[in-house]
């Protein structure tokens, strides 16, 4: 799922505006344990869209679902969800050219040579040049700020101006901060927004990323506000181009690259993490650049389990540099003929070997898969992770149905899958594998429940593990996704007459909380419609990436408008409209009909993905530990008593808060993860 920002996670977008541009953007919305996504490209502005893209992000990578049982709960109305609607796009095949360009110029020449500069230039030297290229850029600010009318800002602006390039020295230390003196960043495409000017398209421009008509205006603006495009060494001549602007305007450039060395990776990791990262990013970014103040009255009352569960957002890898220490290979599955994607971190010395397994549609380089990752490494383990089997890299690679949803056919595609790696790294590094271990989140949980309580069934060559760790597992799921689809719905509760500016209003307290430091301990100002309706959005755009996926390989005939790569958003606005149970009443039942399950399908889809139906071989498996909440929304009552009555004390970890894995940053439960592990041998109990 999607967390708010991680902590130290930042992830860098490919657009600065000429201004200066601060880039520590932390993953995934809104903070990170201590920090927050700041994303600061353009105008020298944080840009809170970043965060939002983020927040939906990482929640979607923790919330997994449950299942459905033979008896569901009663359909949902007819009346449809209506999202608020984005800035109109109507020159999208262009747009995702010049987004393509961006990532291309990111991955291919950024990243690479952002290595040698950050090694020549240290980080002291790329901080001072970065606050240096802020302090250039105060006459931009102040312009705005008066502009808008926001005199306090001026004068806030005016004095950082006035203490950083006196007591820091041209600006190159940043004393004003220090000193607790606010920044108050204002561009000319706000100032545009105040005055009323409402943009009717979005633009995605090379190099500067996102924007649209109003700011593209305000970019020219701001950029004619830079006071390096007017001193030159040299006059200026009207028949001589090379006069028209003065060689020092070219540091803005310099400044933009300077910024983006230390966010690079995380651009890359985002932009590979997600399937359409731009689709994310556009629809953030109406809410990034509104203009509008976010009412934060919670008017409701709060539903702690799904608050809780928002706070995964914390849970992120702590070291910056541990996501390039890992390696990124990929391994033939033989049952599809691809090759499927692997990121692993290896001890020096043989060590047990932990796979990850992430949550509904997580992938691999998701932050809460790497935040597993270190923690599993750090204890000296070696550890690969996978993306998950609802994720659109092993959909396209290693699924051999292209329908994700009924377990005994995902469960062995990820055992195959699995498999294939483990003797990849084993023909690499002999006699350095030591035992093997599998741990999932969610959905991964389930995934690994499944393999164990199948394990004594499983004939060679498939993988043997001495060890399975399941956090936050659901029981049952068409049960958990019926949840989701009830969580989505959340606002339909709402007055008819008041959801619209209701809904809105959640976006836009996400943006602004997006500019905010976040911790565990803030109160987040969401009530109980809101905070579900945040999980089951981020699900369902989970729901809306696999229905793509699946019907760009195997188009069943259900969806009405065309699968383009270059322009989707008419097929997504028809995808969003399918729930989780319309995916498996009109997706998935009709396909496995179609490859002869036989009569009952529905039933034996729901059985099939119920782990009470594997009690038996998961009661005499001993080998399995499990960490789950008592007050997770994806178990019933029921989903619990089952689970404390199969597994032993010895073997489950019961917490009685933190909602569906919200608790993952804290200490406490850290190490129970670490004990679950404990004990495996050097050398595999089982090959």
């Amino acid at each position: 799922m999607l967390r708010w920002s991680a902590r130290r996670n930042r992830i860098p977008i490919l657009w600065a505006e000429t201004s200066c541009i601060s880039i520590p953007v932390q993953q995934r919305f809104v903070v990170s344990r201590a920090r927050r996504w700041q994303g600061s490209f353009c105008h020298g502005c944080r840009w809170p869209w970043l965060g939002l893209v983020l927040f939906f992000l990482l929640l979607g990578q923790v919330v997994q679902g449950q299942g459905l049982s033979t008896n569901l709960p009663p359909p949902l109305p007819d009346e449809k969800m209506v999202l608020p609607p984005s800035v109109p796009d109507p020159l999208e095949p262009l747009n995702r050219v010049f987004w393509g360009f961006n990532r291309g110029l990111m991955t291919g020449v950024i990243k690479p040579t952002s290595v040698v500069y950050r090694f020549v230039v240290v980080k002291p030297v790329r901080t001072a040049v970065g606050n240096f290229g802020r302090n250039l850029t105060y006459p931009g600010r102040l312009i705005n700020n008066l502009l808008q009318e926001k005199w306090v800002g001026a004068r806030d602006e005016s004095w950082r101006f006035v203490c950083n390039t006196t007591v820091g020295v041209l600006g190159f230390r940043d004393v004003a901060t220090r000193w607790k003196i606010p920044k108050s960043d204002a561009d000319f495409g706000q100032t545009f927004g105040q005055w009323g000017w409402r943009p009717v398209c979005y633009l995605m421009l090379p190099v500067f990323g996102p924007s649209n008509e109003r700011d593209t205006v305000g970019l020219a603006a701001d950029t004619a506000a830079n006071p390096l495009l007017y001193i030159s060494p040299y006059e200026f001549v009207a028949g001589d181009p090379l006069t028209w602007l003065g060689p020092y305007s070219y540091f803005t450039y310099a400044d933009m690259y300077n910024n983006l060395s230390d966010t690079v990776d995380e651009y890359v990791r985002f932009s590979r993490a997600e399937m359409d990262p731009y689709s994310e990013i556009q629809y953030a970014w109406t809410f990034a650049r509104a203009n509008r103040v976010a009412n934060y009255r919670v008017k409701g009352t709060s539903d702690p389990a799904s608050l809780e569960t928002i706070q995964t957002i914390f849970f992120t890898f702590k070291d910056p540099a541990f996501p390039n220490q890992g390696r990124t290979r990929s391994a033939l599955i033989p049952t599809t003929g691809r090759r499927l994607a692997f990121t692993y971190w290896l001890q020096p010395e043989p060590a047990p070997v932990v796979y990850v397994v992430p949550g509904l549609g997580s992938h691999r380089l998701s932050p809460s898969s790497l935040a597993l990752a270190e923690l599993v490494y750090k204890h000296g383990y070696s550890v690969v992770c996978v993306s998950s089997p609802f994720n659109f890299e092993f959909m396209e690679h290693a699924a051999t149905a292209p329908l994700p949803a009924y377990l005994p056919v995902d469960g062995h595609d990820l055992h195959v899958a699995l498999t294939a790696i483990d003797q990849r790294l084993s023909g690499m590094y002999p006699g350095r594998l030591g035992a093997r271990a599998l741990l999932g989140d969610s959905m991964g949980a389930f995934d690994a429940l499944y393999l164990a309580g199948t394990a004594a069934t499983n004939a060679a060559p498939l993988l043997k593990f001495d060890r399975f760790v399941a956090i936050s597992p659901p029981v049952r799921l068409l049960a958990g996704v019926a949840r989701l689809d009830e969580y989505y719905r959340a606002p339909l509760n709402w007055p008819a007459a008041e959801r619209a500016n209701n809904l809105e209003n959640v976006f836009l307290k996400v943006a602004e909380l997006s500019k905010t430091t976040l911790t565990p301990q803030t109160t987040l100002p969401f009530d109980a419609i809101e905070s579900k309706f945040l999980i089951g959005l981020n699900f369902r755009l989970v729901l809306r990436d696999m229905i793509y996926s699946s019907q760009r390989r195997h188009n069943q005939g259900v969806l009405d408008h065309s699968l383009w790569k270059i322009r989707r958003h008419p097929a997504y606005q028809e995808i969003l409209q399918y729930s989780y149970q319309d995916y498996f009443d009109k997706f998935v039942i009709p396909w496995y009909q179609q490859q002869g399950l036989g009569d009952g399908v529905a039933a034996k889809v729901a059985q099939a993905d119920d782990l009470r139906t594997y009690a038996t071989g998961l009661a005499a498996n001993p080998r399995v530990r499990i960490i789950l909440n008592q007050n997770d929304f994806l178990l019933s009552a029921p989903d619990l008593d089952w689970l404390h009555a199969t597994f032993g004390p010895d073997q489950l970890r019961a917490f009685p808060s933190g909602g569906h894995l919200g608790n993952l940053s804290n200490h406490i439960v850290q190490q129970a993860i670490v004990d679950a592990l404990a004990d495996l041998p050097a050398t595999p109990a089982h090959f």
